[in-house]
C-alpha cells in the first residue's frame, strides 16, 4: 500500500483535519493533500485546514460547526453566538443577522472557513455554555452595533429583564465578561 492510500484509509467522512494531523501517514503531505482535494476526497477549508465531506441524499454535507472551530482553534474552549440569539431574550430585538461570533482564548479577527465567515473574539474568560444571563451581558456589550432603531426602549427592557434573571449569575458574568458600560448599566438595573 502506498502512502497516499494509507492516508486515504485514515480519513473519516465528516471529520475536519489540520495539515499537521495528516503528516503521520504521508511522506509528501502537501502533494497528497493537493491530490485528495483534486479527487474530491478532501475539501480545503482554510490554510492548513481540510474536511473529509460526508455524502447525504442532498449531496456533500458541510463540516459540523463545532468540529470545524475546534480544529481551527486547536482548542475546545470556545462559545459561538450570533446577534440573532438576542431575540430569544424577549427584550425587543427582532433583527436577524448572518454573523457568527466565536469567543475564545486564542484568535481574534474575521476568518472564512469553507463557505462560512466567523468573527473570532479573544477573551480571557469564556463561559462553557450559552445562558440567557450571558446573552444579556453580550447584548449590552454589543448594543451600539445592533440595527435596532429604538435603543432607549431596548435599554429599559434590558433593565426589566435583568431583574427577572438569576442576579448572582448575571453579576458574575457582567464582572467577568462585561465592558465598563455594561457593568454600570446592569448594576443600575439590579
Amino acid at each position: 500500500m502506498n502512502k497516499l492510500e494509507l492516508l486515504k484509509k485514515h480519513l473519516k467522512p465528516g471529520e475536519v483535519y489540520r495539515r499537521a494531523d495528516l503528516e503521520t501517514w504521508s511522506n509528501a503531505v502537501d502533494r497528497h493533500l493537493q491530490q485528495l482535494v483534486k479527487d474530491g476526497i478532501l475539501e480545503k477549508l482554510s490554510g492548513g485546514l481540510y474536511y473529509a465531506p460526508q455524502n447525504s441524499a442532498f449531496g456533500k454535507t458541510p463540516a459540523e460547526e463545532h468540529e470545524l472551530l475546534r480544529a481551527f482553534l486547536k482548542d475546545a474552549r470556545f462559545l459561538v453566538t450570533s446577534p440573532s440569539d438576542y431575540n430569544a431574550l424577549g427584550v425587543g430585538t427582532t433583527q436577524l443577522y448572518n454573523t457568527r461570533r466565536v469567543y475564545n482564548h486564542k484568535r481574534h479577527g474575521t476568518y472564512k472557513l469553507g463557505n462560512r465567515m466567523f468573527h473570532f473574539v479573544r477573551k480571557p474568560y469564556v463561559p462553557k455554555k450559552l445562558t440567557k444571563e450571558f446573552l444579556l451581558v453580550d447584548l449590552v456589550n454589543n448594543l451600539k452595533h445592533l440595527a435596532e432603531e429604538d435603543q432607549p426602549t431596548l435599554v429599559e427592557n434590558i433593565k426589566k429583564k435583568a431583574k427577572e434573571m438569576n442576579t448572582t449569575n448575571l453579576t458574575k458574568l457582567a464582572n467577568n465578561f462585561g465592558t465598563v458600560g455594561t457593568k454600570k448599566l446592569l448594576a443600575s438595573a439590579l
